[in-house]
């Protein structure tokens, strides 16, 4: 019982100061909320909205281990893209959109 009390304890310490939380850095990669990706799972293509605009945006695929599948510079055009993903394995793939306007991370599955 004592110890499960100190790990709480120290649990709701490092909560309270901010440990244990994620806040993205204004130069790291982030992930925002407003993002939708779908449909998720997803079996041709993959559509993404709330992104903002952008001439070139380089956009890449990963597989859950890391190996590049895609990458390709795209035009986001009225806030959204859609990337053709027919040609994926089926599993789960992460999707880092990088441009000078954002940097997204986020992740989809593939059926």
């Amino acid at each position: 019982m004592k110890k499960i009390l100190v790990l709480w304890v120290l649990t709701m310490g490092a909560i309270a100061m901010g440990h244990g939380q994620s806040t993205p850095k204004p130069s790291d990669t982030a992930t925002f909320e407003n993002v939708k990706v779908f449909p998720n799972p997803a079996t041709n293509v993959v559509n993404i909205l709330g992104l903002k605009n952008s001439r070139k945006a380089a956009i890449s695929i990963f597989d859950i281990y890391g190996n590049l599948a895609l990458s390709r510079q795209w035009e986001i055009r009225r806030n959204a893209v859609n990337i053709p993903v027919n040609t994926l394995a089926p599993g789960a793939y992460i999707i880092t959109i990088r441009s000078d306007e954002q940097q997204i991370r986020t992740k989809f599955y593939k059926k």
